[in-house]
């Protein structure tokens, strides 16, 4: 990838370095099928040269972090040596740059062992668990090669990851197997010690426009996420941490878009396939939508180009409905795949999972409301506790109508003070 000295806007990676390979055969897995985008190879593995280029081109980008996720297909199907192999690149031309650097791991933990473990532990990755809830709903779907059952392989690879002190998430498809088993499945997790959730819906149709059997209907995804809301809010607020929860606090507490479903542009990360071929989104990692490849192409003029700027604005663009709709603040029309993905779908074709959001946001916004008014006050103690320590005014109050501590501009009776 040749140099540029244009500057670029901050962006993170996604990074398939065993592309579409997998040693499971996860009946709803949508990523399976991109193997056909490279017939010519039967198994497919990042290069040396393209993990070098890769890393080298984006740590010479300037931004405030620098982050790598790595995801499948299985990407610890590349082996400990692979990953090894990323570190140090990472660490010499991050230190040239003085880049700040951040890696993540999407696994089924099944190839995970306590030498990978101590690896990913040592660097501080992030590691995503794929997780569908108990044995028994786990393994309707999740197989592996040969057909059998994944979750004890599942749970030994997560032992390893205990053991060495690998900070862990957990990642729960919903599909027809625990749609209609929410609690069962929150209360599992967090049985195991699982405080770090993320739910991900099911949505896939076949060409004649119906849901396939292992998706799940908008309805199905607003009644489970409203009972996880319920079995979370209670007694749980403090202690587990679910991602799109936090993603609408976020909203409402920074008035910042985290995630991208809730954002207005897409244009948040790149995907790299392991050849070096960059599309713009996991979900469309297909040959119309390829933007170049890290070999040839630079990070500036890759988002400059044109496939990459038309796919940003179709974001905003739509269904009609969506204007006037009280809770496009926290959706902005949802995820383009919900929307483009569906048979004659386009960018202003509502969600399928529209009716689903209809149902969740009037039964959870009154309480994430309350709790957003909680953190403010939060922070305004802390940073007014922190300022008074700081000049030794320690027990002095802040009058109601002196500037808010929080910084926001606003009076304190306006503000963290009401």
């Amino acid at each position: 990838m040749p140099q540029s000295s244009k500057p670029v806007r901050p962006f993170s990676l996604l990074v398939k370095p065993a592309s579409a390979d997998c040693n499971l055969r996860c009946e709803y897995c949508f990523y399976l099928d991109r193997c056909e985008l490279y017939p010519d190879a039967k198994v497919h593995r990042m290069s040396d040269e393209v993990l070098e280029a890769m890393v080298r081109t984006y740590l010479a980008t300037d931004q405030p972090q620098h982050s790598f996720g790595w995801q499948g297909g299985e990407p610890t199907l590349m082996g400990l040596e692979f990953f090894q192999k990323a570190i140090g690149f990472q660490r010499a031309y991050g230190n040239a740059s003085r880049a700040i650097v951040s890696n993540g791991l999407q696994t089924n933990t099944t190839l995970i062992d306590d030498d990978f473990a101590r690896h990913l532990g040592k660097f501080n990755y992030l590691v995503g668990v794929s997780v569908d809830g108990p044995a028994e709903i786990h393994n309707h779907y999740r197989h592996n090669i040969g057909g059998a059952d994944t979750h004890a392989a599942v749970m030994k690879g997560l032992a390893a990851l205990k053991r060495n002190h690998v900070e862990y998430n957990i990642l729960t498809l919903v599909s027809q197997s625990n749609v209609a088993h929410a609690a069962e499945v929150y209360k599992y997790l967090c049985g195991m010690g699982c405080l770090y959730q993320q739910y991900i819906p099911c949505v896939e149709f076949d060409s004649d426009g119906n849901l396939l059997p292992f998706a799940i209907s908008g309805d199905e995804w607003g009644e489970f996420m409203c009972e996880i809301f319920d079995q979370w809010y209670p007694q749980d607020t403090r202690k587990v941490s679910i991602r799109m929860f936090d993603s609408i606090l976020t909203k409402m507490v920074d008035d910042v878009y985290n995630v991208c479903h809730m954002g207005r542009d897409c244009r948040q990360y790149f995907v790299v396939e392991y050849n070096g071929d960059v599309y713009p989104c996991d979900f469309f990692v297909k040959e119309p939508l390829k933007l170049g490849n890290v070999l040839t192409d630079s990070w500036a003029d890759l988002q400059e180009c044109d496939k990459y700027r038309k796919f940003g604005a179709m974001k905003p663009q739509w269904h009609e409905d969506c204007d006037n709709c009280e809770y496009l603040n926290f959706c902005s029309g949802d995820c383009l795949k919900h929307r483009i993905e569906q048979p004659g779908g386009s960018p202003q074709t509502l969600s399928s999972l529209c009716s689903g959001w209809k149902k969740f946001y009037p039964h959870t916004l009154k309480a994430f409301r309350k709790l957003a008014d909680d953190v403010r006050r939060e922070r305004a103690d802390t940073h007014r506790q922190a300022q008074a320590e700081a000049t030794g005014t320690t027990g002095q109050s802040v009058g109601r109508n002196e500037p808010c501590p929080c910084g926001s501009g606003k009076k304190y009776k306006k503000c963290c003070g009401r």
